[in-house]
């Protein structure tokens, strides 16, 4: 064996740049000194194993497969290319060394035996590379899902402000390309990592401010949004309002407002700020709610507990239904003339306020707000 290895490894070299399809090309330069190093240090510490099997150590050798699995990647081959290349090496080795074995009057069962070490070794080199290869590839992923956090922050936070120039730097990095409009979806960092899987094609995401935020595109497309929706049918989650990159920062805070609401309501899937935009409104002054509560209902602080939540909820309902107390006292489930009693006793405490639209307006503001 140690007499044919500088044969073989001159001609696995040759076949491998003639019979590989992604290895056909001058085997010369840093390339070429890779593929013979590799070829070398195969075949010599194979036959270092079957001089002495039971000391010998493969580490060096290993972190040597290990790195050309890697090199794959980088150089933007599948690992395919490689293992079978393997393949080709242990097909000539075997060829050459069957040849020497007949000469050197081997038994067949020794024979049989070196054939099958040959092919039990390139196995072992196929999954060190195949090893390197799928560490180079996490660690590519791990990298693209950082530049894809990185862009998500700069967009939601408003930090590439109007220039395109840093907005096209960064979506490049991050290898997705900026669509003309789109909207976040958030969703809490408790439901970990697997709602993602169920958002639609191309939408990147990341953990931020202990939230998932995703950014969609297409987000008018009926299809896409139908998705979205049963996907996030039994998943707590917000989506924030179209919006062009640059106004991005707005939906993102539309999308954290809708889950919030969702969280405060129960409300089931996913919370569409589009479809809650009175209740959003409420809640994005709780300064201002207060102060309307002060000037507006502190009548109703005299009144007991109980009285006072059923007066406020009669209003609310009164409000909402422009003032017709049989619409009301439907949405309350009471009489009729139940509503009418407790709407004299509120105009008793309010008193004009209630024909005034601006008054009206206000109460029914600071009534929807939550507590």
């Amino acid at each position: 064996m140690e007499a044919e290895r500088q044969q073989i490894s001159d001609e696995i070299v040759e076949t491998l740049g003639r019979e590989v399809p992604a290895y056909t090309r001058p085997l010369s330069g840093a390339f070429g000194d890779a593929v013979r190093f590799g070829v070398d240090q195969a075949l010599q510490q194979f036959v270092a194993m079957v001089r002495d099997p039971g000391t010998a150590q493969r580490e060096e050798g290993r972190r040597v497969y290990v790195a050309l699995g890697r090199g794959e990647l980088e150089a933007g081959r599948s690992i395919g290319a490689l293992l079978a290349a393997y393949r080709l090496g242990a097909q000539v080795a075997w060829r050459r060394l069957a040849d020497a074995s007949l000469a050197a009057g081997l038994s067949q069962q020794d024979t049989n035996l070196l054939a099958e070490s040959i092919f039990a070794y390139i196995d072992a080199l196929s999954a060190e590379s195949a090893e390197g290869y799928a560490q180079a590839q996490a660690e590519r992923a791990g990298e693209l899902d950082a530049r894809r956090g990185e862009l998500i922050e700069l967009l939601v936070r408003g930090g590439l402000g109007a220039d395109p120039r840093a907005l096209a730097s960064a979506a490049e990095q991050a290898n997705w390309p900026v669509p003309p409009e789109l909207a976040v979806v958030v969703w809490h960092e408790d439901l970990g990592r697997t709602p993602a899987a169920r958002l639609p094609q191309s939408t990147i995401f990341t953990l931020l401010d202990r939230q998932f935020v995703a950014l969609l595109p297409e987000p008018r497309d009926n299809t896409r949004r139908g998705q979205l929706v049963r996907g996030f049918a039994a998943i707590s989650a917000g989506l924030g309002s179209v919006a062009t990159p640059a106004e991005a920062p707005r939906s993102y805070e539309h999308a954290r407002a809708a889950l919030r609401l969702g969280r405060e309501r129960g409300l089931e899937g996913i919370v569409i700020a589009d479809e809650h935009r009175a209740e959003l409104i409420v809640r994005a002054d709780h300064v201002l709610v207060d102060e309307i509560r002060q000037s507006r209902l502190a009548v109703l602080d005299d009144e007991t507990e109980n009285a006072r939540a059923r007066l406020t909820e009669t209003l609310l309902a009164w409000l909402r239904n422009d003032g017709n107390v049989t619409a009301a006292a439907e949405e309350l489930h009471v009489h009729a003339q139940t509503m009418r009693y407790r709407m004299a006793r509120l105009r008793e405490l309010l008193g004009d306020v209630l024909d005034d639209p601006d008054a009206r307006f206000e109460l029914e503001y600071a009534l929807r707000a939550p507590d």
